[in-house]
């Protein structure tokens, strides 16, 4: 650290631990409110509503994914022109009326409404969690500051999943299960608006001290960090195009898992816990791979993921007992373990830290984009060809996903190990 630098600030998860800590805690509640929806909104939408459609059922997952693509686009532009603790509150304040609507909703409509509230909070308070930790951590320990931010996310996933299903199975569909999302909004909020610090003083100290090695040190035009993260850097774009897909996966995943699951007899207790065996092991596993690919690099661990995915994909389809789809479900939460913390570690190796924030939340964008791309194409082809067509078709576009990076990208890794010279 330059000796010269006036201030306390100082890079590193062990110099900043109080306040990383903390953040991970904030983002397992952001991650927990997704949650209350993972298990019983599918079946809301058939039992209550009369909702046939499978591409009617999944409407929530496309207009959820296209705000929180967009929120999380705006997220990184305002976190590098105002502040990152800003854009958390936000995201915290959209959120509020969420549970209220969903144990109350008259109307499908409301649903889909209490969907654009929460994908604009998860845009803005997941990003800004994200772009937190990131200027926190340093260059040294990416990989392991961002496996600890979606584990804390995705494990709170699963978590509220579980939970929403056991009380849907005791006492009903809705309203109780939404209690909970209540209890989440007032202590993410809390936990935020009191306690949380900026964090874009770290961000300017790294690039004045230790990012003299990347090709471009000074600002840029959104328009060229746009243009370098959706296609024209080899290494940014790949890592788009994978999050793109790994994101499609879920939103299939999120809304005809369960109407699957469903129609070959499984209950609403067993449902809870497929939904949750997979959110579960990828935010579990974040905790390893996201400190491996630290050590080994980032390319490897992406072609494998997204490999592992498509694999977990099959299994699940080919199966018709619990054992078996817990085996599919399984496997994608270990594949997309292996590329989430992985993917944004990539992003952050290669955008310098004066526009790190924006290529993050360009990055974000496009792969919170394939909720509505994946849950768009899984509805259409589901209710035209069937369930099992629609799932076989997403386990197809992980596999080909896998084999643009391992033809296209490089490792990115490098741009850290100068640091350690």
């Amino acid at each position: 650290m330059n000796s010269a630098t006036p201030s306390k600030t100082r890079l590193g998860l062990r110099e900043n631990w109080a306040q990383f800590s903390l953040l991970v805690l904030i983002n397992a509640f952001v991650g927990a409110m997704v949650g209350l929806e993972r298990s019983i909104l599918p079946e809301i939408g058939e039992e209550e509503f009369g909702i046939a459609a499978r591409s009617a059922i999944l409407s929530f997952i496309v207009v959820f994914g296209m705000t929180k693509a967009a929120a999380n686009y705006f997220a990184g532009r305002l976190s590098d022109r105002w502040s990152r603790k800003s854009v958390l509150v936000a995201g915290w304040l959209v959120a509020i009326p969420v549970p209220f609507i969903l144990m109350w909703a008259p109307s499908w409509g409301w649903v889909i409404f209490a969907n654009v509230l929460l994908g604009t909070s998860q845009g803005l308070s997941w990003s800004a969690a994200v772009i937190m930790k990131i200027d926190l951590a340093g260059p040294r320990q990416r990989g392991l500051a961002m496996g600890f931010n979606e584990f804390a996310g995705y494990f709170a996933v699963a978590a509220a999943a579980l939970a929403t299903g056991w009380i849907a199975a005791q006492w009903g569909l809705r309203p109780q299960p939404f209690y909970l999302g209540v209890v989440f909004v007032v202590v993410g909020l809390t936990l935020s608006v009191f306690l949380a610090r900026d964090t874009k003083a770290h961000a300017r100290l790294e690039s004045t001290d230790h990012a003299e090695h990347l090709e471009e040190s000074h600002d840029l035009e959104q328009s060229e960090i746009f243009a370098r993260t959706t296609w024209g850097h080899a290494d940014l774009s790949s890592v788009s195009q994978a999050g793109l897909v790994t994101n499609l996966k879920d939103g299939m995943a999120w809304g005809l898992f369960p109407l699957f699951f469903a129609a070959a007899g499984m209950s609403l207790g067993q449902i809870g816990w497929l939904a949750a065996i997979y959110p579960a092991l990828w935010g579990i596993g974040q905790l390893v791979t996201g400190a491996w690919s630290d050590k080994v690099g980032r390319k490897k661990l992406i072609v494998a993921g997204m490999w592992l995915q498509s694999a977990g994909i099959v299994v699940t389809v080919a199966s018709s007992d619990f054992w078996g789809f817990a085996a599919g479900a399984a496997l994608m939460g270990i594949g997309t373990a292996m590329v989430y913390p992985t993917l944004l570690a990539a992003v952050s190796d290669v955008a310098h830290p004066n526009w790190r924030a924006s290529a993050v939340g360009i990055y974000r964008l496009w792969r919170d984009s394939g909720y509505a791309i994946g849950a768009i194409i899984a509805g259409v082809v589901a209710d035209f060809l069937g369930l099992e067509w629609a799932i076989w078709i997403i386990a197809g576009l992980a596999a080909l996903s896998g084999v643009i990076v391992a033809v296209r990208m490089s490792e990115t890794l490098r741009s850290q190990r100068s640091y350690e010279q």
